[in-house]
Order: structure tokens, then C-alpha cells, then sequence
């Protein structure tokens, strides 16, 4: 008697579960993202607020929760409640490098479920018009022949656009200073001034200067040759280089209902399959991705590891120990 009432016990609360979770959304969504309004993270995570808001016939909001380079933000979401009304928007950078090069409040591994990569960016090694090179394999002998005698910049030490640059120095077998800047739009203003030599950017800040002869863009980090920048080679045409992007996508708090997840995860491919939303990723210098969960776990793992292979670059250039 006690086995049948402690079986009625258990599908009740799976019926119940299942109901309550089929019934989701029944109130506002918060999408966190870890960054100011205006940049390219809080314009993509309101683009896909927007496409969820339509798709779910409910409220989706987002919620700027900024500081400590976006890992405030972050760990908010490692403790919020996993219902599926709290969800992540951001890079898995966030996940992937800055355990590496900061303490977090979170565990990368432990505290979140992917749902979907919506947009990558790669990265563009670039020059200030003043350097003396006009490809990239002209760059990597003119700065092979001054080891540390030129610099270049970054969004911050320990960011991105720094471990980027680590990792094509080290490929490439060449030494420069490293400039921290605190941010994107200074680090690009410095390049664009002439005052450092070289930084690795995005098609997004590129766009404006991309008739411009402040600045030259030399090689893209990315499988192929971008949409927006179809004259620039990728660097894995001069020499073997593994690719690197920041992706930007949708996660949730560890424990949210796997119905949830894959809810969310199919609204955001079918968004991104939408021309009028991809078109206004590329408009943004995004390149449109829609992944499912599992490949977005594998673009975590495939990240995690690019970054571990420059580590200790990365630290000793923070002047970290």
C-alpha cells in the first residue's frame, strides 16, 4: 500500500511538473546582460528579446547588471533562480577566459546550461596606417625584426581583444607590448590615432573606417573570409591559426527545465533562420549562428581550450605571477 501511495506521490509530481513548466512563460522574462546599454552585447540581447517576446507572447525584458568586466552580471545569474525567468545574455568568453584571468563568483562548468549561440564575431589584426606593412606576413617580419619594439592595444588586461592578440603573437612567433585600454572604443581610438601600432578588432569597429587609410586590416580570424570584410584574408592563409571569435548567446542558470531549454534553444534558431533578424545581425558586422545546446557546449569546450593554450601569455602580459 505504502509502495502504490509513494508511486501516485511521484507522478503527481511529475504531472504537476510537467504542467507547470508547459505553462511557462506565465510572467516577464529577464534577460541579464553583463554589459552597458548600447554596446553590441545589449543590442544583440535586445534583438533576441524582442524575436522571444513575439515567439512566447510574453514580456521579455533586459536587465543591464554591469562591473568586474561582466562577471557581476554573470554570477546573478548563477544564483538566480532556475524557473527559466532569469536567463543569460552575453559571450562565452565570460565562461571560458575570465575564470582565467580573474576571480569569479561562479563555476563556468557547473553553474549554467547553454541554450543557443545566436552571433560570433572574429577577430581583425590591424595596423595603424603608419606601419610598415601591407600584408600580414609583411607584418610578422618587420616585428620579428623588433622584438617588443612595437605595441598593441586591447579593451582591458585579460579581455577578448588581449587574448586574441596573445594567441596570434604566439602563433606567429612575435613579441609586442601590451596596452590596455578600458575599453573597446578607447583601445580603437588609440589604434586609429596612430598611438600604438596594432590591435586585434572587430568587423563591428572596422565598419565606419573601412574606406579609410587610418587603419588597415590585415588578416581575420575566422574559417573563411568574412561577409564584411571580403578583401581580408583569414590569418590561417599565412600561417596555422586556430579560428577565434566572441560569441554571443543565450544561457540559463544550471537546473532549469530541459523543456525550457529546448523551447528557447528552437526560438533562437528559428529567429536567426528569420532574414529579417540574421540581416540585422550582419547589419551589426555579426556573423548569424543558431546553434542547439550541444553545439554551443562544444563552442564552450573548443573556446575554454584556445584560451588555456595562451594562459600563462596571457597572465605574464597582465603582469600577473
Amino acid at each position: 500500500m505504502l509502495k502504490v501511495f509513494a508511486r501516485a506521490i511521484v507522478a503527481a509530481s511529475v504531472l504537476f511538473t510537467t504542467a507547470a513548466n508547459a505553462a511557462w512563460p506565465e510572467r516577464t522574462v529577464t534577460l541579464i546582460a553583463p554589459y552597458p546599454a548600447g554596446g553590441l552585447t545589449d543590442v544583440m540581447a535586445r534583438l533576441v528579446a524582442s524575436e522571444l517576446q513575439a515567439k512566447f507572447k510574453q514580456t521579455f525584458i533586459v536587465q543591464n547588471d554591469v562591473g568586474a568586466g561582466g562577471t557581476i552580471g554573470t554570477a546573478n545569474v548563477a544564483k538566480a533562480t532556475p524557473d527559466g525567468y532569469t536567463l543569460f545574455f552575453g559571450p562565452i568568453g565570460l565562461l571560458t577566459l575570465s575564470p582565467m584571468t580573474t576571480k569569479v563568483r561562479y563555476d563556468p562548468e557547473r553553474d549554467f546550461v547553454p541554450i543557443s549561440i545566436v552571433g560570433a564575431t572574429p577577430f581583425v589584426v590591424t595596423v595603424t596606417e603608419s606601419f610598415p606593412a601591407k600584408t600580414l606576413a609583411e607584418f610578422i617580419t618587420e616585428v620579428k625584426k623588433k622584438p617588443d619594439g612595437y605595441s598593441y592595444a586591447s579593451a582591458g588586461a585579460g579581455s577578448t581583444t588581449h587574448a586574441a592578440s596573445v594567441l596570434f603573437l604566439k602563433t606567429a612567433g612575435l613579441k609586442m607590448v601590451h596596452v590596455p585600454y578600458r575599453g573597446v572604443g578607447p583601445s580603437f581610438t588609440a589604434l586609429v590615432a596612430g598611438n600604438i601600432e596594432m590591435s586585434s578588432v572587430s568587423p563591428v569597429e572596422l565598419k565606419p573606417f573601412i574606406d579609410s587609410p587610418k587603419v588597415r586590416p590585415l588578416g581575420i580570424s575566422s574559417k573563411e573570409r568574412s561577409r564584411h570584410l571580403p578583401n581580408v584574408p583569414t590569418i590561417s592563409e599565412t600561417l596555422p591559426s586556430p579560428y577565434v571569435a566572441t560569441y554571443n548567446g543565450l544561457m540559463a542558470p544550471k537546473g532549469t527545465p530541459k523543456e525550457i531549454v529546448d523551447m528557447l534553444s528552437k526560438a533562437a534558431q528559428e529567429a536567426v533562420k528569420n532574414e529579417g533578424f540574421s540581416e540585422k545581425l550582419l547589419r551589426a558586422g555579426l556573423e548569424p549562428v543558431g546553434s542547439t545546446p550541444e553545439d554551443m557546449l562544444k563552442a564552450i569546450a573548443e573556446d575554454k581550450k584556445n584560451w588555456l593554450t595562451v594562459k600563462d601569455d596571457i597572465l605574464a602580459s597582465m603582469g600577473a605571477k
